[in-house]
């Protein structure tokens, strides 16, 4: 089994160290710098371009983050860049932009938001672009088609599920995603404790946590899972118990 205690050594800040989108906006350079200068690991978002290039943005639509109407995969990166985020001096930066800022600092998992019948080469794409990339690095995505391709291409990064859910026809949609030898999971905390994850836990596999926003969110985390996603408060000035 491959050692993936890095996975978990640190709390894990969504969508990078934001501050709730007042002044530092999710998944901006902005936020991953900082989360970098505070330690934390950063988990964020992926889509995929009208040219073939990963960006880091959550959303399908560009409206909630640049306050204009669109598809953000009928956009070019190029033309990604050119928009501000909540207002900001933030663009949207792509993965290259990315892994150039953290430089290796602390631990980047990556989640790709599929579309499917129209995710061909996201996941060449996303490996491409780590190609030369030295630091700890996971992937992850709901998606079990991505999950699929990553796997085929037989990457040297962790693979993981991102899920939820708190029955049993549920959990066997999250077996089937596990029987592609999956590397972690990421899981809702609020669906814990579940079979699915107490099993999951006992065969080895590292469960961190989406998305704690309180403490007691944080406490829960701790009784049944591994780490935390985290975001709006700083976990070194709370207890982790």
């Amino acid at each position: 089994m491959k050692d993936l205690s890095w996975l978990t050594a640190q709390p894990v800040a969504h969508r990078g160290y934001h501050d709730m989108n007042k002044t530092v906006w999710e998944n901006t350079l902005s936020a991953f710098s900082r989360a970098a200068d505070a330690g934390f690991a950063i988990e964020c978002d992926l889509q995929y371009t009208a040219d073939s290039v990963p960006v880091v943005f959550h959303d399908g639509d560009m409206q909630r983050l640049c306050g204009v109407k669109g598809d953000v995969r009928a956009k070019t990166a190029g033309e990604l860049g050119l928009f501000s985020i909540g207002g900001t001096s933030d663009k949207v930066p792509t993965l290259g932009a990315l892994l150039r800022l953290v430089k290796g600092r602390v631990p980047i998992i990556l989640e790709l938001k599929g579309r499917k019948g129209d995710d061909e080469g996201f996941a060449d794409a996303v490996l491409e672009a780590l190609e030369d990339y030295s630091g700890p690095v996971a992937l992850m995505s709901f998606d079990h088609w991505l999950l699929k391709d990553l796997k085929a291409l037989d990457p040297p990064f962790p693979i993981g599920l991102t899920a939820e859910g708190a029955n049993p026809d549920t959990f066997q949609v999250h077996e089937e995603a596990m029987q592609l030898g999956l590397d972690f999971i990421s899981y809702f905390y609020g669906h814990l404790p579940n079979s699915f994850i107490t099993k999951e836990r006992a065969q080895g596999l590292p469960v961190i946590t989406w998305t704690v926003r309180d403490q007691a969110a944080v406490e829960h985390t701790f009784a049944h899972a591994d780490q935390m996603t985290f975001e709006g408060f700083d976990p070194r000035e709370r207890a982790i118990a």
